[in-house]
């Protein structure tokens, strides 16, 4: 059981692509279910993108805000989940894996004030007393400004770095700022230029990891809806986010363990009945 944090920098490093292609690939466990929650304050890319704006304003992170104020917050929350376990083309359990879709315009973030504290609560009470992990994509800045309580409060944070000498540039100082913020974080690496993981973990100073081909005929299919492939679950990109789970899961258990080595992690917030 984790929560797990993304976060992005400038150069466009594919925060939101991997994160889905994590969400779908995900090994799952009898009983188990994942979340991924969009919460970048410049907006969400699923909606336009893998469902390529079949959604309206039914669903999304802005119709929390309302809840919040209306001490409604939980019950609302299990509402704006989007079921995704079809978009993985295996046969599950119907909501196995569920997406709570960003704002659809930076301006809503003005509304959101409250809603990342409560979130984050949110997000350590799904963890600790129900069958759920959650994902969060941060985006480029979410893990900065009031959004960064996510950050804060999930068990592990990772920055998804391509390895081109301009993405590792501008990873540079968000790396350390992270570090400022919420101590050790890692790297989920794109495989896009011509430097190893070596010499990104010596650039960055941070451990790479997990690392994720690329792949942009595969990609394309999370971040622009175009049509699958033969054998997309099969492909390089999915398989290597499969893979991935593993490390990113020892990663998160192990930062939990050093910060709460009694367990005793507990619950924030009102977390109500899963949907």
């Amino acid at each position: 059981m984790a929560v797990i944090a993304l976060a992005g920098c400038s150069g466009a490093p594919g925060v939101t692509t991997s994160a889905l292609a994590l969400l779908l690939s995900w090994p799952l466990a009898p009983g188990r279910r994942m979340i991924l929650a969009e919460c970048d304050p410049d907006g969400g890319a699923v909606p336009h993108g893998l469902l390529q704006g079949s959604l309206g304003d039914r669903y999304g992170l802005r119709n929390l805000s309302v809840a919040a104020r209306k001490n409604e917050f939980s019950d609302a929350f299990w509402r704006q989940l989007i079921d995704l376990s079809s978009e993985d083309g295996k046969r599950e359990s119907p909501r196995d894996r569920l997406l709570l879709p960003g704002i659809t315009d930076p301006a809503q973030t003005a509304s959101l004030g409250s809603v990342w504290k409560i979130l984050a609560q949110m997000f350590r009470g799904i963890d600790a007393q129900t069958q759920h992990d959650v994902l969060i994509d941060l985006g480029r800045r979410g893990a900065y400004g009031p959004s960064g309580v996510l950050a804060e409060q999930a068990d592990a944070v990772f920055v998804v770095v391509r390895n081109t000498l301009r993405c590792l540039q501008a990873a540079e100082g968000r790396v350390r700022t992270l570090e400022e913020r919420v101590g050790d974080v890692g790297v989920v690496m794109i495989d896009e230029g011509p430097y190893p993981a070596g010499e990104v973990q010596r650039v960055l100073q941070v451990p790479v990891v997990a690392t994720l081909p690329y792949a942009p005929n595969y990609a394309r299919v999370l971040s622009d809806g175009v049509e699958q492939p033969r054998q997309f679950t099969r492909s390089p990109l999915m398989k290597a986010a499969r893979m991935a789970s593993t490390p990113l899961m020892q990663r998160a258990a192990m930062r939990r363990a050093r910060l709460d080595p009694r367990g005793l992690r507990t619950a924030g917030g009102e977390v109500g009945r899963a949907r």
